[in-house]
């Protein structure tokens, strides 16, 4: 304890834990394919600007699937979002979120669309 008091009095600020980082996967159905500009293009933007890592693709089946890393609370904004509002002109029935897991650094670096 007096370690911690003199360290907090010299002007040392240490930071007890890490942020979490967090990867999943995700599958988004509906009618989330925009013909006029890629719907993929809106969740690449919104990966960005959350500072996220990961990649979205649009499949043959209509769907769009991608993989979110980062720090927890960053995914689970992007996870509302791909739930809730995702591209414009889109309709989302559904959201499947899938391997969620803890990582000790991001493996993917950016977030990109995928063909």
């Amino acid at each position: 304890m007096l370690l911690l008091c003199v360290l907090i009095f010299c002007g040392f600020r240490f930071v007890m834990s890490e942020e979490k980082l967090i990867s999943v996967d995700f599958e988004i159905f509906g009618n989330v394919q925009d013909r006029l500009c890629s719907g993929s293009q809106y969740t690449e933007d919104q990966g960005r600007a959350l500072g996220l890592g990961g990649w979205v693709k649009n499949t043959r089946q209509g769907t769009v699937i991608g993989q979110i890393q980062g720090p927890a609370q960053q995914v689970n904004s992007m996870k509302l979002w791909l739930k809730n509002v995702g591209s414009p002109s889109s309709r989302i029935d559904r959201a499947v979120f899938s391997n969620e897991r803890d990582i000790s650094k991001l493996e993917v670096q950016g977030f990109s669309t995928r063909y």
